[in-house]
């Protein structure tokens, strides 16, 4: 999953100015968001702040959660490290459910092994006697 993301939503393009634009707000706030951790653009060798889609689309969220949903922004702090434990969860869980899925296959290929060594050991008597062999 992480590989995908980073393949091209993480790389730094965008200066703060067009970042600021795609995402509807002043580039003033983009920095206050960032001494506020609530995003982390990288640096170029120059010094100046590069934003990636995926950085865009997280402060396109944010917009759309102080101003749609009135949510100060201690609570989008909150809400951005909820959606970064849902996603470490979701992964956990795809991981369990990979190993359960491997361990019921070999699980039934164990029981299939000893149904089959069973029917070898298996001796069939037919109705009304005992079959006697080599005497």
């Amino acid at each position: 999953m992480k590989n995908q993301r980073s393949s091209g939503k993480d790389r730094p393009v965008y200066m703060i100015s067009v970042a600021a634009e795609l995402a509807g707000m002043h580039p003033q706030t983009l920095r206050i968001y960032e001494r506020k951790q609530l995003v982390q653009p990288k640096r170029s060798a120059g010094n100046t702040r590069l934003y990636s889609e995926a950085d865009v689309e997280r402060l396109q969220l944010i917009q759309r959660l102080t101003q749609e949903e009135g949510v100060n922004l201690a609570g989008v702090m909150r809400i951005l490290e909820l959606q970064v434990e849902i996603e470490r969860l979701q992964e956990d869980l795809e991981c369990a459910q990979q190993e359960a899925s491997t361990t019921e296959r070999r699980i039934a290929d164990e029981i299939q092994a000893v149904r089959q060594s069973l029917r070898a050991d298996i001796v069939h008597i037919p109705r009304g006697g005992i079959v006697r062999r080599g005497l």
